[in-house]
């Protein structure tokens, strides 16, 4: 079953979050990953969630999600976003 990774980021430190990018998705695509929404407009259906820049991101199923998340790959562009960004990550299937 596909999972699915979510992300709401709000970035702290634009220039910062610049060197995140080319890491991010080198380390997406090792992994098999397919950036689906990345950063567009966000529209509130219901509900009070404001989030700011949004990211998903299919995967094959969780196990890969989960190996591309804590990959070494990954690892390296997440301090960069940790740095740079407040985010709430999850993975849904």
């Amino acid at each position: 079953m596909p999972a699915y990774v979510i992300a709401d980021v709000e970035i702290t430190d634009p220039r910062a979050y610049e060197g995140y990018k080319p890491l991010a998705i080198e380390a997406i695509k090792k992994y098999g990953g397919k950036v689906l929404a990345r950063g567009g407009s966000v529209l509130s259906l219901e509900g009070t969630w404001k989030p700011g820049r949004v990211v998903v991101i299919e995967f094959e199923d969780a196990a890969a999600a989960h190996r591309w998340h804590s990959s070494e790959e990954y690892g390296v562009a997440k301090a960069i976003r940790q740095k740079a960004s407040r985010s709430n990550v999850i993975v849904a299937e």
